[in-house]
Formats: structure tokens, sequence, C-alpha cells
């Protein structure tokens, strides 16, 4: 490998975000909540060259694997990133980060009327469009798009 092409240095173990675009890195980071991982390193790249993307960002965390729930909300604010296992420097499982059919209690409704604004209960939205990234509130049926979506 080309000295220039080691921007971002390896793990041992742990997780590798990759292929986020570098508009939506910090709400990854945010929602991740990687500043309150303690004892891991966490090596964040932004803005990196990438022949599929044109630019794109990356993250590490030595020793921190991610349940499917954190997932599922990444999936919403930067869906198809890859994910890769990292054990003893190697890459030991790669997944594309794929949104799911439901999405429940991550997004909010952007309806003021809707009853998840007004009752305490979680939120659930089915994808209708997963191309356009096009979600429907399975209470008050308003649609969203996920450029535009508040977390909860």
């Amino acid at each position: 490998m080309k000295r220039e092409e080691m921007m971002v240095a390896a793990i041992e173990n742990g997780t590798v975000i990759d292929h986020i675009p570098s508009s939506k890195l910090f709400e990854v980071v945010s929602l991740l909540h990687l500043e309150a991982i303690r004892g891991s390193s966490i090596m964040v790249g932004y803005n990196l060259k990438s022949k599929k993307m044109g630019h794109k960002s990356i993250i590490k965390v030595s020793d921190k694997y991610f349940s499917d729930a954190e997932l599922n909300q990444l999936s919403v604010v930067a869906p198809n990133v890859t994910l890769c296992i990292i054990r003893d420097y190697e890459v030991v499982e790669k997944k594309k980060v794929v949104l799911p059919e439901e999405i429940r209690g991550i997004v909010r409704c952007a309806n003021p009327k809707c009853i998840t604004n007004n009752e305490p209960m979680t939120t659930l939205f089915h994808v209708t469009d997963r191309e356009k990234g096009i979600i429907r509130c399975h209470y008050c049926e308003k649609e969203q798009n996920l450029e535009h979506v508040k977390l909860v």
C-alpha cells in the first residue's frame, strides 16, 4: 500500500464505519455517542478521497462493537455505510448497514398533531421508498424524507 493511502491507522480489534457521507459524519459521531466511549481509541477521518464517493468519512473505534439497535439508528442517518468488524488486525466481518423495513423509536414525526408528539409513546415508521428515503408514520401516516428527519 502506498504511503499516501495510509491516512488512518489500523486497529487491532474493534469496528470500522466506512463510506460515511462527509456531510453526515458529525451526526454519526453524535448518534453513536462516541464522545462518551471510555477506554477506546477513536479515529475519525473527515473528507477523505474516495474512488466510489468522491469524498467520504471514516470512523475507527478500537475495542467496541455496536449493537443492532445502534446500527439501525446509523442506517437512518447514513444508509449504505460499510461496517467492518476487526479482530487481530483482520476484517472478520464486512457488511452494509441498510435501512430496516420498520424504524422504531429513532425518528420524530414531523406532524405536530401526531399522537407520538402528544403522548408518551414510541414512534414507528415504515419505509415506503428505500431509494428516495421516504418513510411513513404508522400512526398518522405522514410521509417524511430521511434527509429532513429529526431524531428522537
